[in-house]
């Protein structure tokens, strides 16, 4: 039987329904049952922070695909938990990690990995580029002011739907053992930059959207007077400024050789969720 964490959530609930869709047996954590993905699955409730609803979800579970904010103590404790219930082989969706990268989220995805190759588990890693979905912070900026703000620059970034992650985490799943040791990098079909992103919402909106650049700084500064976190807005701001630098400029043919099929394009992805932003 197979786990899925995080399953409220865009990778998650995407690789439950396509598991569910298969007939795999499959279990569903989610914090809020009334977040649960629309999927012929078992769902249960529970809580990173409690190891005990852990531990019952992982009863009877050999793969756990793990996905979550990526915080290394609630991670470690998933991990843990798979450890004592007998879990066999855990997938875990992860990014960029470096234990000296300026970016905290890949500082903390390093700590997890490095927790996950020291507790016996077989496991698999999905490192995949930025998600095209976080596209979608950017619709109340568009939808007001026919613009978007970024501290990008002209940086190239293999960006990836979700669903493609999760199409390639369900697929691991289902014959984990071929996969056991292997780390994949996971891209959309094309580099893209923010200019492209404006071009391509331009053409399918009908009227010009203005990529606008501006600083780390000043864009931390604007992340933060929009609600985000200040801890939030300072790792988002560092991961832009390293996508000008070239740091997100890798593309591979990974998604297409295990799922069978080819990522989704930036096309695809903005006429899927046109609504969004009109």
């Amino acid at each position: 039987m197979i786990l899925v964490t995080g399953a409220s959530g865009n990778v998650g609930s995407e690789a439950a329904r396509l598991l569910g869709a298969q007939h795999q047996p499959t279990r569903a954590l989610v914090r809020d049952a009334a977040r649960a993905p629309r999927a012929d699955v078992e769902i249960i409730t529970g809580d990173f922070e409690r190891p005990d609803t852990l531990d019952a979800a992982m009863r009877g579970i050999e793969t756990v695909i793990l996905v979550s904010p990526a915080i290394p103590a609630q991670e470690i404790a998933v991990i843990a938990s798979a450890v004592r219930e007998g879990v066999r082989h855990i997938i875990k969706i992860t990014s960029k990690a470096s234990d000296d990268s300026p970016v905290e989220r890949r500082r903390g995805q390093a700590r997890i990995e490095a927790y996950l190759e020291t507790s016996g588990l077989s496991y698999t890693l999905l490192r995949a580029n930025a998600y095209m979905q976080n596209l979608l912070a950017l619709a109340p900026m568009i939808k007001q002011s026919g613009r978007f703000v970024m501290s990008a620059g002209d940086g190239q970034v293999g960006m990836i739907d979700t669903r493609d992650v999760a199409a390639t985490a369900a697929t691991v799943a289902a014959e984990a053992a071929v996969h056991a040791g292997r780390t994949y990098w996971l891209t959309g079909p094309d580099l893209i930059t923010y200019n492209d992103v404006a071009k391509e919402l331009s053409d399918a909106l009908g009227y010009e959207i203005e990529y606008r650049r501006t600083t780390p700084a000043e864009h931390r500064a604007a992340m933060v007077q929009a609600g985000l976190p200040e801890t939030v807005a300072t790792s988002n701001a560092q991961a832009f400024g390293l996508i000008a630098e070239g740091d997100a400029a890798w593309l591979s043919d990974e998604v297409a050789a295990i799922t069978g099929a080819a990522p989704r394009s930036l096309r695809t992805f903005i006429a899927d969720h046109i609504a969004a932003f009109t």
